[in-house]
């Protein structure tokens, strides 16, 4: 089996990065020249896209309840440009304060803080979830 045929079965589960088909093509222990030209060609064919991959990421997270810190981080560590990155996180500006109260209340619902250590547990989970903390204040009260 061929490294591109590899890719696209890959390909047709789920989207990936380039870096991710390149790593998963490496494990199946094809040469490095045959990988590069395999990338290319899907990448060429619109098969691979970096931009597609990160929208669709960028979606999947965002409905799991994670904020932007966290998810360019992770799309970073995926080999994604920050460049493109930016790009589709600012796409969801007006949603991310939505889905930050949506995480708060859905763990804390109606409880008030108690003290000082309490407060502080709830800053630390929502940053965790990748939320900055000037929107964590904003709800956290």
């Amino acid at each position: 089996m061929s490294a591109k045929s590899v890719a696209v079965r890959l390909l047709s589960r789920r989207e990936h990065s380039a870096l991710e088909i390149h790593d998963k093509l490496k494990k199946r222990e094809f040469d490095d020249a045959e990988i590069t030209q395999a990338v290319a060609e899907l990448i060429k064919g619109g098969w691979l896209s970096d931009e597609r991959f990160a929208e669709a990421y960028i979606r999947m997270r965002q409905l799991k309840g994670f904020g932007p810190i966290r998810i360019a981080m992770e799309l970073n560590e995926r080999g994604v440009k920050e460049s493109i990155v930016e790009t589709y996180l600012h796409t969801h500006d007006g949603i991310w304060f939505e889905s930050l109260e949506q995480q708060y209340k859905k763990k804390y619902k109606s409880k008030a803080i108690e003290d000082y250590n309490d407060k502080a547990k709830r800053i630390r989970f929502l940053q965790y979830r990748g939320f900055s903390l000037d929107k964590i204040y904003q709800v956290v009260k």
